[in-house]
């Protein structure tokens, strides 16, 4: 199992429904939110398994950032199962 780390540009406005694709794919261990300079908002951590309730906080911040960021950066880090061969 091996650890790969992607970079995403969004616009304010997508940030919340590209964080739900991202969730729902289930191979996301971390995502992080960047402003435009670069610098972290916040580091959101993902297990296997989080959902619903659990998601809600982190899902009512991300809507949050949304509101006050016109486009920022989404770093992605995800368990890549299928290098573990």
């Amino acid at each position: 199992m091996t650890t790969q780390r992607e970079k995403i540009e969004v616009k304010g406005e997508d940030l919340l429904a590209t964080f739900k694709e991202l969730v729902h794919e289930g191979n996301i261990t971390k995502v992080t939110i960047l402003n435009e300079e670069g610098d972290k908002i916040v580091e959101i951590p993902l297990t296997v398994g989080v959902v619903g309730a659990l998601l809600l906080p982190s899902l009512a911040a991300i809507g949050a950032i949304a509101a006050i960021v016109t486009k920022c950066t989404l770093e992605i880090e995800r368990v890549d199962e299928a290098a573990s061969d």
